[in-house]
């Protein structure tokens, strides 16, 4: 069986939106404002690696096609990105050109469950605030990854929306990476 990981940046308040800037938010960019160091960049490698497929939501899925078939490195980021499994969630997609890409448009919460059942690794989901918040309203994480930035933006897409079910995680590790940039694995946990 597969698990579902969510791995976000975000900002202290929770935002999780255009931490890059390539989206337009008037306060996007906020995660290039802190250095995540050599340990930072480690995180998200072997997180990558560890990882079966890709589970995006379509402007997250959109951006990442735009940028990664073009890119290469030494460390196997690129070829990993491009090469491995992607389903993108969209009802409006209608075609996804980037390697290995499938649209889920139908019966969303099934075709994630059925996804789950899957023998495999993880199943690693970044940015799709939209997609997030359906998967946690349906108790389909089971980690939470969370490289956390110190600052505060007071509006934004927020990882867990307001009226979100009150859920229990438990702690698994913290971390220090760069300067400032702290990463938190929380697992969901019924005895939490």
């Amino acid at each position: 069986m597969s698990r579902i990981v969510v791995s976000e940046f975000v900002t202290l308040d929770g935002v999780m939106e255009d931490p890059g800037g390539a989206e337009g938010f008037a306060r996007g960019g906020w995660a290039f404002q802190f250095e995540r160091g050599a340990e930072g960049d480690k995180f998200k490698l072997d997180e990558l690696m560890a990882s079966d497929s890709l589970l995006l939501g379509r402007r997250t899925y959109e951006g990442f096609a735009a940028a990664w078939p073009s890119r290469t490195d030494e460390g196997g980021f690129a070829d990993k990105m491009n090469t491995m499994p992607k389903f993108v969630v969209s009802t409006t997609l209608e075609e996804a050109t980037w390697d290995n890409s499938t649209i889920i448009s139908d019966n969303v919460v099934d075709e994630i469950s059925k996804l789950k059942e899957q023998p495999g690794g993880d199943i690693l989901v970044a940015g799709s605030a939209t997609l997030v918040q359906t998967l946690v309203e349906h108790d389909l994480v089971d980690e939470y990854r969370l490289m956390i930035f110190p600052v505060v933006l007071g509006s934004g897409k927020r990882l867990f929306a307001d009226g979100s079910d009150t859920t229990a995680l438990s702690l698994v590790e913290v971390k220090r990476t760069g300067d400032v940039v702290t990463v938190t694995l929380h697992r969901a946990d019924a005895d939490a």
